[in-house]
């Protein structure tokens, strides 16, 4: 008898490239990533972004295949988010209703939740992370600190098993971004987080550095990370 075959807890591009405006801005990637936590980075035009965005299937692939946890991105976002949780850089680009419950209800009606079950669900998170009193408050009223803390919020409330950040933590002040990368490191999602600020990604697992859509780096964060700060000066001069 033909054995199930085991399902794969890792993300996984086979000769996976993408072209938009008839430009290749992924060329051909094959990589495999079943660490818990990692960090990717590039200069502007890299292909970072896009990267990510196939991992939910915000974005298809022109040729090749990805896998994430066993399953195809090909579905579409809607069908990936018990899987894929995505976070944009600007809260307000991922916000939609006018108060916090709302808000964190939304994702779970999506997935054919009841709304009585979605706004037990958001108030149960609310509670769990402190945040009781914010559930009948406009989000319009937080700060944009707290916006994303809503997001990740609503995100972490349909339970997937990956996070993508993209640039999460770039217009947040130091404190802010250091209490939200504390409960980031408290969750046990596998995490893919681009961040220009690397010293947020110095504890990561692993590095993917590309650049023109091809992998330059893959590493540990003490074996790339100081290619990357002395390229970037070198940039600059």
């Amino acid at each position: 008898m033909t054995q199930p075959k085991k399902q794969t807890l890792s993300i996984q591009f086979e000769q996976v490239s993408l072209i938009r405006n008839h430009t290749n801005v992924l060329n051909n990637l094959t990589f495999e990533l079943d660490q818990q936590r990692i960090g990717i980075i590039g200069h502007n035009g890299s292909g970072k972004s896009s990267l990510v965005r196939l991992i939910n299937g915000l974005l298809q692939p022109d040729s090749g295949k990805i896998s994430v946890h066993g399953n195809s991105p090909s579905v579409g976002p809607q069908k990936m988010s018990a899987e894929v949780g995505f976070i944009f850089q600007n809260p307000d680009h991922q916000i939609i209703f006018p108060t916090v419950e709302e808000e964190l209800s939304f994702g779970l009606i999506n997935q054919g939740h009841s709304k009585q079950l979605a706004k037990e669900k958001a108030l149960a998170i609310l509670a769990e992370h402190q945040r009781s009193d914010w559930a009948p408050k406009a989000i319009h009223s937080l700060s944009d600190g707290q916006k994303q803390l809503v997001c990740i919020l609503a995100v972490l409330v349909m339970e997937p098993k990956v996070l993508i950040l993209d640039e999460p933590f770039s217009a947040l002040d130091l404190i802010t971004r250091y209490q939200l990368l504390n409960l980031l490191d408290s969750l046990p999602q596998q995490l893919v987080m681009i961040s220009h600020e690397l010293e947020t990604l110095e504890s990561f697992d692993r590095i993917l550095w590309l650049e023109s859509g091809r992998i330059f780096q893959d590493g540990t964060p003490a074996e790339v990370l100081p290619e990357y700060y002395a390229s970037a000066r070198k940039f600059r001069s």
